[in-house]
């Protein structure tokens, strides 16, 4: 048998790789093809996380993840209204998404090698920075996790929660007792009514949990946060169009507040004569119609819902019920680690 050449394999591997890039084409401009025949978004939330998904006595959807939809519903359609929201349990979430019943999962979901690697699955872009902390009863009168050797700690069962806890208390050779319950309501509940001495999930969860206890003010959150918790958009991995339309709307949120562009001054972000602005605007660069949309489209997705900052601070900052700090959700230009690469 004649061994074949080293340029042919060459050839046979470039022409597999070509035809690979041509069929993810193909299916995410199908995707959003789809999403524009049926003539809405559809989108994955949480049954209900203050600050971040939530829902009114009329229906009504609001919260961090919540905008970030009704941006990329603004990206596509010019109407933020465009969207249907789909709440979803931890457990569901996912197979949600791989089976096709919402387009994108915006989900306070933790991006991790496990839930990438062969799953069907990508992580778009990372739009929130969190990590797990603590929230003890008030009466225990501490500063730090350091002193919270032999303490009590509600748990949602089953998470990388669990596992972070007690990596945690291994390392600084602590002991604790563990109540593990099969959802996050049930645990915060426990804590309320005293089965525990401390609450532990992540700190955008603290500060929306919070704010339901009984004594919200018998209760402080510790500065401690001992793990890398990067939140963000979830898409299936076929869908290459797609994906990089859920990802450059994540990363255009992010730059107009570097641009200084909201939801405001869109009429003077279009007469701006600055390179940096004329290409966001799409005055300049034809790059919309490079990802199958209208060459306005960051320009209509930060009119619908404001840039990052101002996305951030009505939901779940200063101007909000949570008040949580920006910290490392402050851009990287003002001492955090927000950065977007740049649109051009």
């Amino acid at each position: 048998m004649r061994a074949q050449s080293p340029g042919l394999n060459t050839g046979l591997l470039c022409m597999a790789a070509a035809l690979w890039a041509l069929a993810a084409s193909v299916a995410g401009a199908a995707t959003l093809d789809t999403i524009k025949q049926r003539g809405t978004l559809t989108c994955g939330v949480s049954q209900g996380l203050p600050g971040f998904s939530d829902r009114d006595g009329q229906g009504n959807w609001s919260g961090f993840d919540v905008d970030f939809c009704r941006a990329v519903a603004a990206a596509v359609f010019n109407d933020p209204k465009k969207v249907t929201f789909v709440p979803l349990s931890a457990l569901e979430r996912f197979d949600a998404l791989k089976a096709g019943k919402i387009d994108v999962l915006s989900r306070n979901s933790t991006w991790t090698l496990d839930r990438e690697a062969g799953s069907g699955m990508l992580f778009a872009a990372v739009i929130y920075y969190d990590g797990q902390g603590f929230m003890v009863a008030r009466r225990l009168q501490v500063t730090s996790a350091l002193e919270l050797d032999k303490a009590s700690f509600c748990v949602k069962d089953g998470t990388t929660t669990e596992i972070n806890l007690a990596d945690y208390f291994h390392t600084n050779s602590m002991t604790y007792r563990e109540l593990a319950f099969d959802t996050l309501g049930d645990a915060i509940k426990a804590f309320d009514s005293g089965q525990c001495d401390v609450f532990t999930a992540d700190q955008s969860a603290l500060y929306a949990e919070r704010l339901g206890l009984t004594k919200p003010e018998s209760v402080d959150i510790l500065p401690d946060v001992i793990s890398k918790e990067p939140l963000g958009p979830v898409v299936r991995s076929d869908d290459v169009t797609w994906f990089n339309i859920v990802k450059w709307v994540g990363f255009a949120l992010i730059d107009a507040e570097e641009l200084g562009i909201g939801a405001n001054n869109a009429s003077e972000a279009l007469a701006s004569t600055k390179p940096d602005a004329r290409r966001f605007t799409g005055a300049d660069g034809d790059f919309g119609r490079r990802l199958g949309l209208d060459n306005a489209w960051a320009l209509q997705a930060v009119h619908a819902v404001g840039h990052y900052g101002e996305m951030f601070e009505r939901n779940i900052g200063s101007q909000s019920r949570l008040g949580v700090p920006r910290g490392l959700n402050q851009l990287w230009s003002q001492g955090g680690i927000l950065y977007a690469p740049p649109l051009r």
